[in-house]
């Protein structure tokens, strides 16, 4: 399929949602999915890390209520409860290998701090740091458990003056559909729309966010969004960008008038249901 044909067929149905807005185009260029090629696989350490961290982000963001943890405000644990949590007593995770992750993801999921800081001290270890009970720890974002924005993000406003230059979400060919049918971008069970502030392989890289093999980059205009008071916007301490989405019969969505741009990032026949 021709990039041109594909385009239109973007045209077509984003103009449905948005009354004739939106530029639409496409990129070619990325072939072939996800899995792709040879590679090495991941060594044991970074297996292990990858299996703590999916644990550790499986409790924080969606399964704490179930396992009986109370999150503070802010989204905090205590480290002591969360490493007693099955799956990770079960892999017997370490305070050390939490720190490690902690400070070893790329994507900067998860922030640490004491659980009683000495009053005269900035010092961000506790006296003893190898003590779970000595540690918080929480996930940056990504929640679906229902937790302050205030005490967790900070917003973004037009006061401020902090709105991004670029606000992109990331998706694929197949959801595309879906997305047109609901006139916008919903949040899928979680609390927050997520966006990113540029693209992977952009020069200054972007922490989280976005996959890698997103396929369609929806671009939005936050700025005006914001103008309209139409739904508020945050940034985690990792540099997402997220939402509620709007109130009212928009409701948890990012209504597609919002939609500044849309990009397709690969030429594939899957594509032709958009």
């Amino acid at each position: 399929m021709e990039a041109e044909d594909l385009a239109e067929k973007f045209e077509d149905k984003l103009s449905t949602t948005q009354g004739g807005g939106g530029k639409v185009k496409v990129k070619g260029g990325r072939k072939g999915g996800p899995g792709g090629g040879g590679g090495k696989p991941a060594d044991g350490g970074k297996q292990r890390e990858k299996q703590v961290s999916m644990a550790l982000s499986r409790l924080l963001r969606h399964q704490a209520l179930n396992a009986g943890i109370t999150l503070d405000k802010e989204g905090y644990a205590p480290l002591n409860r969360v490493l007693q949590w099955g799956p990770l007593r079960s892999l017997g995770v370490t305070v050390q290998e939490v720190i490690q992750v902690t400070a070893d993801n790329e994507k900067q999921r998860f922030s640490m701090k004491p659980a009683n800081p000495a009053p005269s001290t900035s010092t961000s270890t506790p006296s003893e740091p190898d003590d779970p009970a000595s540690w918080l720890i929480r996930a940056n974002q990504g929640h679906s458990i229902k937790l302050e924005s205030e005490a967790l993000l900070k917003p973004i406003t037009l006061e401020v003056g902090n709105v991004p230059e670029v606000v992109v979400h990331g998706t694929y060919f197949a959801f595309w559909p879906r997305i047109v049918e609901a006139g916008g971008l919903r949040r899928m069970g979680r609390t927050h729309v997520h966006c990113s502030t540029g693209l992977p392989e952009d020069e200054q890289g972007v922490i989280s966010g976005m996959r890698k093999d997103a396929e369609v980059l929806v671009y939005v205009d936050v700025r005006r969004s914001l103008e309209d008071g139409a739904m508020t916007w945050w940034v985690s301490d990792n540099g997402v960008v997220l939402t509620e989405g709007a109130e009212g019969a928009e409701e948890g969505m990012v209504p597609a008038r919002y939609f500044r741009e849309v990009v397709g990032r690969r030429e594939e026949e899957s594509a032709a249901s958009c």
